[in-house]
């Protein structure tokens, strides 16, 4: 393998972090998403201002952009309880969401995203991260599972452009290790 790295996303990464995601949930939620919600996915302007909060890492392989890696505090709504009470740790969980390119999967880039998102997240003060996941979507169910985290119980369903999205949330540790 190439050299391979992470790095905290910059105004150049915006155009790859925008085809990866565009690109790559076209193959993987073809079957769960209606066209017309993939193609109007995420805009330069939203994707510019996550990066610029410094929420985006981006992991390289060589020359090439691979993979991305969203994770900041997650706000209250996305890890309240069934109820809407939140849970002791509410103001310490992060939300997490890592997105590798297929052709490159199965390289340790996106458990390498996650591992240092956790880093400077529990730098930050935080104890516990979540990540809501297409309940069909076991692949990436997997991954999260082989990082130690697991479903939480909670479950959501989006309207995904009139086609109901069945989400579980997975939750986890903060200590990844990078043989995971």
């Amino acid at each position: 393998m190439a050299d391979a790295g992470v790095h905290t996303a910059t105004a150049n990464d915006v155009p790859e972090i925008i085809r990866i995601h565009r690109e790559t949930w076209r193959l993987a939620y073809a079957q769960l998403l209606p066209e017309e919600v993939l193609s109007t996915l995420d805009t330069d302007e939203a994707w510019s201002l996550a990066v610029h909060s410094g929420a985006v890492l981006v992991a390289t392989e060589g020359e090439w952009t691979v993979g991305f890696v969203v994770a900041s505090k997650a706000p209250d709504e996305e890890v309240a309880n069934a109820d809407g009470s939140l849970p002791e740790d509410a103001a310490t969980t992060a939300l997490i969401s890592v997105l590798t390119e297929p052709r490159w999967g199965r390289r340790g880039h996106g458990t390498r995203l996650v591992a240092q998102a956790c880093r400077e997240l529990v730098n930050a003060g935080a104890t516990r991260g979540i990540a809501w996941v297409p309940e069909a979507d076991k692949a990436s169910r997997n991954f999260y599972e082989r990082l130690g985290w697991t479903g939480d119980g909670m479950v959501r369903t989006l309207d995904a452009g009139g086609r109901p999205l069945r989400e579980v949330r997975m939750s986890g540790p903060l200590a990844v290790r990078l043989d995971a």
